[in-house]
């Protein structure tokens, strides 16, 4: 049986209360089942996912990503004029 530090799991706990009361509009799992992406309304990504550590024993890995809100904030558009 493995065993999850305390730690992780205070980590883990803090990633799902950001899923409490919001609505979930995307959910993708991948193929081997190892990877679960949940996207919320307002761009909020959680994936958890099934990875090894370094002795090869599976661990959890849970991860929150906020998508940028501007993404073509700093974006340069570039114009050029075909010369004949």
């Amino acid at each position: 049986m493995s065993h999850t530090s305390l730690q992780d799991l205070r980590r883990i706990a803090e990633s799902m209360t950001a899923l409490k009361g919001r609505s979930i509009v995307e959910t993708s799992m991948l193929s081997d089942l190892r990877q679960l992406k949940l996207e919320r309304s307002d761009g909020l990504i959680v994936v958890v996912a099934l990875e090894n550590d370094e002795l090869g024993r599976p661990r959890l890995e849970v991860d929150v990503v906020r998508q940028p809100e501007e993404i073509h904030r700093h974006q340069l558009e570039v114009r050029f004029d075909a010369v004949s």
